[in-house]
């Protein structure tokens, strides 16, 4: 039981962390020292840190835009995010590529992608070589609802099925794609239900137990490793702020979004840490260490030089 309560505390954290971070990313954008997009997984961190709680070292994660909690839950420090947000050669990717291209080689987070639906074939790719090189590694590829309608899409799991590929590929169905309800842009709501096409296994559950999303996920995990065999999830979750910094999310009401805050996965993780005896003097102890790391992360990124002209040089004629 002490471990069970230990592993809960661990992901509680996590998912608290990437809740801080991602407010202190809005206030930096806010404040001009975050060009660009930003797209903010706030309400939606029970899905990266119950997914990638079931990976080991060598296995990969491949994600779109939205990609700062799947950074920090793989183990990118929140100096490194918050670098490449403000473009510092710091950062984790040198401060080249920004809010959706967050990279780290050592970590196996192999990018955010600003293409939509076009990273999927790319995931394929790296579960292929893994495959191929007959290592036991899985690759985890996380997108939205709406990127199921892209031809890359189906053509990752058309080859993935066919060539028996340890793929996992997780929907994120947070409910508006961009701004349009699921209602208008697809015939069928369940989006794992696109997994009889190809005749592979899947599953669907809601994100409100970061526990339960480890282990659901870690059912996929297991049969990739051990059947090289690909799975195709969708988990139900949801954002509370719009689909980027520059959309105000006029097409939800306070109510829903409030309503949906009722589910929220980090109170869910504090009411069954309290009801295991932890208390006030616990909890404060985190928020504490957490606004520490991200206040440390965004001096970090002030106090950090900006790419010089010979690396953008050596990357240009490397």
């Amino acid at each position: 039981m002490a471990d069970a309560h230990d592993e809960l505390i661990s992901l509680h954290r996590q998912m608290l962390l990437i809740r801080r971070f991602e407010e202190a990313a809005a206030r930096a954008y806010s404040q001009g020292k975050v060009g660009g997009f930003l797209h903010l997984y706030i309400g939606q961190e029970a899905s990266a840190v119950g997914a990638l709680a079931t990976l080991g070292a060598g296995d990969s994660v491949v994600g779109t835009y939205r990609d700062h909690g799947l950074a920090l839950a793989r183990g990118v420090t929140a100096r490194a995010c918050m670098a490449e947000l403000y473009g510092k050669v710091t950062g984790c990717s040198k401060g080249l590529g920004g809010s959706m291209h967050f990279f780290d080689a050592e970590k196996r987070m192999l990018g955010g992608d600003g293409i939509v639906g076009g990273h999927v074939p790319v995931a394929a790719g790296v579960a292929f070589a893994s495959k191929y090189r007959g290592e036991r590694d899985v690759t985890l590829c996380f997108l939205g609802e709406g990127a199921v309608s892209i031809g890359g899409f189906h053509e990752a799991l058309s080859l993935a099925a066919l060539w028996s590929l340890p793929l996992i590929v997780i929907v994120e169905n947070n409910e508006y794609s961009m701004g349009t309800p699921l209602s208008r842009t697809l015939s069928v709501h369940d989006t794992s239900e696109k997994a009889h096409g190809y005749g592979i296994a899947r599953d669907r559950f809601h994100a409100h137990d970061v526990l339960e999303v480890k282990r659901r996920v870690g059912e996929a995990v297991a049969r990739a490793r051990e059947t090289s065999r690909p799975t195709l999830i969708e988990v139900q979750t949801y954002r509370y702020r719009g689909h980027s910094m520059s959309d105000p999310g006029k097409y939800r009401t306070a109510d829903e979004i409030e309503a949906a805050k009722k589910t929220d996965a980090i109170a869910g993780a504090e009411l069954a840490l309290r009801a295991a005896g932890l208390g006030d003097a616990f909890f404060a102890e985190v928020e504490r260490s957490v606004d520490a790391e991200v206040d440390d992360a965004v001096r970090f990124a002030d106090e950090s030089a900006e790419p010089g002209e010979e690396l953008i040089e050596a990357l240009t004629y490397a």
